[in-house]
């Protein structure tokens, strides 16, 4: 069973050595993240190269992923062994970074007493202590805690999003995106995105070494979120902080809301936060977590991703093993052919689009090969591109067939691992339309993609030299050709 939606792992103690890299890989992981919230920046320079050695060793192209911290607002350190913070009691939220308690919390932002007003929500760490405002004096926010829990370390403190000053990306973030694009690597995520400048000031850095993806993990993210996915070259759905900051009852249909408008788009769209959580520990997963997998797949997502699950969980692989297997169970479920067709309808009705002449021209090429491949039940189709944005646009349609990137950049080659159902492939570059089509079958032949007999489909830009050379080049796929593989 061929499974189309693409695995993300995140790499951390569990996980890091050259053995377990390499059995990852093998089991399924399509995508490594690297956490730069935790480590030093030395040694996630260091695991690019331990990736790169264990998927050559696998001889699967694996992209990596880099993703920022952002900012990070903190309370001051509890005392050892934490405090209990009872339901129903107030305690006082003041500015400074000195030692907190139960009844006074110091949290590390100035304009604190600015920024919230009564009937603010405040949580510490993941959300498991909530407290509201009650008053506002000139030394202290008073709050009522809704829901307690003991309070240890130094954790993270959510504000509501709406009146947080802090910036993003923060000065850190663009040092380290400066460190991880000179290291190599394929995406770049930055966290806390509020608006399409945000994304705009990495780039602005990175420039074309590295893909940008948004983290969409705030109201104001989801009401911005069309400028986002167009100066986002992907987006994820970080539920974890999403479900801080909004009502936890409307995290699954913005999450459907996100994938869709994402898909429509051609833009790649990953599923994160607590998929198969309780593998951190335990052998198998929950129910509800295997729901919640299959689900994403049914929403159409490009990726899920697992984070503490490998990263310090008991058995990484097995992990792999149980997601890559949920995915592909429900794939076989969804009803990718209705899909198609209502982005079809979508597109010809000018719902979705591009005014850009050459995006027109590849999304209606995408769109007809789309057709043709159901109308002659094509074995696959065959995606030559330089940029990766024929690949994209043909991933938006959810075919039936097999989906094979094809491109002579072998970094484009890893990046494509991360667009649903594109099997990349790395091949040469050739001068003429003929010469790129002859050998992108042949490729695919060899490589035991499709059969002799097969009817594929092969989706390129004219070889001229060529055309699709940047994000910022509009470049277009105008080239179908139906092949009888003989």
């Amino acid at each position: 069973m061929r499974r189309r939606t693409k695995i993300i792992a995140t790499i951390g103690p569990a996980s890091n050595s050259p053995e377990a890299l390499r059995s990852l890989i093998s089991a399924g992981v399509d995508v490594v993240r690297l956490n730069l919230s935790h480590g030093d920046v030395e040694d996630h320079v260091a695991l690019v190269s331990l990736v790169r050695e264990a998927a050559a060793a696998v001889g699967r192209p694996t992209a990596i992923l880099a993703d920022l911290p952002g900012p990070k607002v903190r309370s001051g350190r509890f005392p050892e062994g934490g405090v209990m913070l009872e339901i129903g009691s107030r305690l006082r939220l003041v500015p400074g970074s000195e030692p907190s308690t139960a009844e006074c919390i110091n949290v590390e932002y100035e304009t604190l007493l600015d920024d919230v007003k009564p009937g603010s929500m405040v949580q510490l760490g993941d959300g498991a202590i909530s407290m509201k405002v009650i008053e506002v004096t000139d030394t202290a926010a008073i709050a009522e805690v809704m829901t307690g829990a003991r309070a240890s370390g130094s954790p993270g403190v959510h504000l509501p999003s709406e009146s947080l000053r802090v910036s993003t990306p923060t000065e850190e973030d663009l040092v380290l995106a400066e460190t991880m694009a000179q290291a190599g690597v394929e995406f770049m995520a930055v966290s806390f995105v509020a608006a399409a400048i945000d994304v705009e000031k990495v780039r602005a850095v990175v420039g074309d070494r590295a893909q940008l993806v948004s983290k969409i993990e705030t109201s104001t993210a989801v009401a911005r979120l069309d400028e986002i996915i167009a100066v986002s070259d992907a987006v994820m759905v970080a539920r974890g902080d999403l479900g801080i900051d909004c009502p936890l009852d409307e995290v699954p249909h913005l999450q459907k809301k996100i994938i869709r408008t994402c898909v429509e788009a051609g833009v790649p769209v990953i599923t994160a936060t607590q998929m198969l959580e309780s593998m951190i520990t335990a052998p198998t997963p929950t129910r509800a977590e295997v729901s919640d997998v299959a689900n994403a797949v049914f929403d159409g997502t490009d990726a899920v991703m697992l984070s503490g699950e490998t990263a310090i969980g008991r058995d990484p692989v097995g992990v792999v093993t149980t997601m890559a297997l949920v995915a592909a169970r429900a794939e076989c479920e969804s009803s990718y052919r209705k899909w198609a067709n209502r982005l079809g309808r979508m597109q010809r009705e000018h719902e979705v689009g591009s005014d850009d002449a050459h995006q027109q021209i590849t999304m209606a090429l995408s769109h007809a090969a789309s057709q043709a491949a159901m109308d002659c039940d094509a074995a696959a189709i065959l995606c030559c591109t330089q940029s990766g944005r024929t690949a994209r646009a043909m991933a938006r349609f959810r075919p039936d067939a097999l989906m094979v990137g094809l491109s002579p950049d072998p970094k484009m080659v890893r990046t494509m691992s991360l667009t649903w159902g594109i099997e990349p492939v790395e091949v040469e570059t050739y001068e003429s339309t003929d010469e790129m089509v002859w050998f992108a079958v042949e490729k695919a032949l060899f490589r035991k993609l499709i059969d002799h007999g097969d009817t594929v489909l092969v989706l390129a830009g004219a070889a001229n030299g060529d055309r699709e050379l940047s994000r910022s080049t509009s470049a277009a796929t105008d080239v179908l050709r139906l092949v009888k593989v003989d």
